[in-house]
């Protein structure tokens, strides 16, 4: 079974408790790919040796978030991680704000509306409104999609100095995922800028076959970009250009009111 790496660990930092880091690696361990790992298998993800997997392992079964098959010895994430979760929806104030808007798009459009935020070179599904047509159904809250093939991360690049989004494009792993990808760091530095004079980003099957999709930029009182909300369409039903020209001057209005409700936020 080929076993996916592990996150890497944050730089190393005088306040930081490794130990914790430690117990992180391991919770990362687990994807789709690997919903089940043994004890040897879990210490070669988080990279531990096997004394301490067991003691990190051990800790987390009892406080809920491991359980392990009493069969097999495997390991899995436990319902309990949905907590995690839970607290962040619950507590995250863009969510709450954002809310509202993305109702309201949902029912004019009758599309699928995701609200995004940025994790580095990621683009991560915070919300999700799954419309009357949607292509994707796979695709979750939590899901993380490159930052370089989806609308709503060209949509963030374009909201930032041209110099810092370089740098996160420059990070990425930047391949093509389909046909359309736009994957070459002078083409996409070019897609951000349109979107920069635009106020939306526009992706067609760069991540999936039939999906077109149109975002725009949350931003705070500094202008920064604190996420953004994307329309997804079948490229079955509509084209590129009635998407342009149907919603992107929604979204553009949705972003706008929903980055004066946050206000300062950030």
């Amino acid at each position: 079974m080929a076993i996916a790496r592990s996150r890497d660990e944050p730089a190393r930092d005088a306040l930081m408790v490794q130990s914790v880091g430690k117990a992180f690696s391991l919770l990362l361990a687990f994807d789709a790919q690997n919903p089940t790992l043994s004890l040897t298998q879990l210490a070669a993800v988080a990279g531990l040796d096997r004394s301490a997997t067991q003691r990190f392992a051990h800790t987390l079964l009892s406080l809920g978030y491991l359980r392990k098959d009493p069969r097999s010895k495997r390991f899995s994430l436990a319902a309990r991680m949905l907590d995690l979760a839970n607290r962040f929806m619950i507590t995250e104030p863009l969510i709450a704000v954002a809310r509202p808007y993305l109702l309201h798009l949902a029912r004019e459009t009758q599309e699928t509306v995701n609200l995004s935020v940025r994790d580095g070179a990621e683009v991560l599904f915070v919300t999700r409104i799954i419309g009357r047509h949607v292509l994707n159904v796979d695709v979750t809250i939590g899901s993380r999609h490159p930052v370089y093939c989806t609308s709503p991360g060209i949509a963030m690049l374009a909201a930032m100095p041209p110099a810092e989004a370089r740098a996160i494009l420059a990070s990425s792993d930047r391949r093509p995922l389909t046909h359309a990808t736009v994957w070459e760091m002078e083409p996409l530095l070019q897609k951000v800028a349109q979107a920069a004079r635009r106020g939306f980003a526009t992706t067609v099957e760069e991540i999936y076959v039939g999906d077109i999709a149109v975002a725009a930029a949350i931003r705070d009182g500094r202008g920064r970009p604190l996420g953004a909300i994307n329309v997804a369409a079948l490229r079955s039903r509509v084209t590129p250009e009635e998407v342009e020209r149907r919603y992107g001057p929604m979204v553009m209005e949705a972003a706008q009111s929903i980055s004066q409700a946050c206000g300062t936020l950030g």
